[in-house]
């Protein structure tokens, strides 16, 4: 029979995905709530960063594309500036789901509120 642990290095991969696996949902639901107004890519990640709750490109972006392929987004091109930006923003689908998983967020946070305090 073997007790032994993962040591410090397994420790860390171990507590990396976990924290990932964790934070997954998070930023959907931070994307959909900061998506209010039109925002582009790298203005979201920033506000994301500035909020507490970082997401890179190589997460984000293939985040918004499925969120836009699902009707909870849509986005438009704007070429006016010096650079062309895509700006996304939520639909009135996504509203109605960004109410639902804010609701069951809070009563996520109650319940692990409630476990975490034993």
């Amino acid at each position: 029979m073997t007790t032994g642990g993962v040591g410090m290095e397994g420790h860390s991969e171990i507590m990396a995905g976990l924290a990932s696996e964790l934070r997954r949902g998070t930023v959907v639901l931070g994307v959909l709530t900061l998506l209010t107004q039109p925002t582009y890519g790298w203005s979201l990640i920033a506000q994301m960063e500035e909020l507490g709750l970082p997401a890179d490109g190589n997460t984000l972006y293939p985040l918004l594309r499925r969120l836009e392929k699902q009707g909870l987004l849509k986005s438009e091109w704007e070429t006016a500036g010096a650079k062309p930006r895509k700006y996304y923003v939520i639909t009135p689908e996504g509203d109605e789901v960004r109410r639902e998983l804010s609701g069951q967020w809070y009563t996520t946070v109650e319940s692990m509120t409630e476990i975490l305090g034993r």
